[in-house]
């Protein structure tokens, strides 16, 4: 029999597992129509692309208001980014009941908060650090090796200041989140985390593949 493959679509890279592999490609290239032969195609896409697809089987997930004690915050819980919800369900697994904060480093930072009952606390969104330097894109950048160090150069300047304010924006809403509850676990994921990592000043781990982690765990509970 055939394996499903599972895909997380998001607004620049278009991540897929199929037979324990993962498999990565730019979204501006991948389309439903180039995956192998499957019995089934389950999809996370938060992309602004739309995708048609001559396969059968091809079910695009959208976020709901529960996932056994997960429980979604929003009033409609569609409006969610499958994504987000998807990634809150890859934790909640792992976490077993305990509260925990998942980041999302990608295109846009999410910041979502779950309580030990499993209720969704509500999130934050803001641009992520490509994003930022794109609203100056004459300005090229030098990344720095200290986010405090000042810049004698323009390159350096926006460089620092750039990565600064996503760092520093990070940094002390986690630090906000453990004022309130210490024993609080941190997830990351997202493309962006490896140019931040050495700048967090928080115990955390990182999953590369969560959303396709949590994208599984909905496959085999409530697909």
């Amino acid at each position: 029999m055939l394996s499903s493959i599972l895909v997380d679509i998001g607004n620049t890279n278009t991540k897929w597992k199929f037979e324990e592999e993962y498999f990565i490609l730019p979204t501006e290239n991948f389309e439903l129509d180039l995956l192998p032969n499957c019995s089934k195609i389950w999809v996370s896409n938060v992309s602004s692309k739309s995708f048609k697809s001559n396969k059968l089987h091809v079910s695009f997930v959208l976020s709901q208001k529960r996932y056994k004690s997960l429980t979604n915050a929003y009033n409609d819980p569609r409006s969610l980014g499958c994504d987000r919800w998807l990634g809150m369900i890859a934790c909640h697994e792992a976490s077993r009941g305990k509260s925990f904060v998942l980041v999302d480093v990608g295109t846009a930072i999410t910041i979502d908060i779950v309580n030990n009952s499993g209720a969704h606390l509500g999130g934050l969104i803001f641009p992520g650090l490509d994003k930022i330097r794109q609203t100056f894109d004459k300005f090229s950048v030098v990344s720095p090796e200290h986010i405090n160090a000042l810049g004698h150069t323009t390159e350096e300047a926006w460089g620092n200041g750039t990565i600064a304010l996503v760092v520093n924006t990070i940094n002390q809403k986690i630090r906000e989140i453990k004022n309130e509850k210490s024993d609080i676990s941190v997830f990351i994921t997202g493309g962006g985390y490896l140019g931040l990592q050495n700048f967090l000043e928080f115990d955390h781990s990182y999953h590369e593949n969560l959303v396709l982690d949590g994208l599984e765990f909905y496959v085999n509970n409530m697909g």
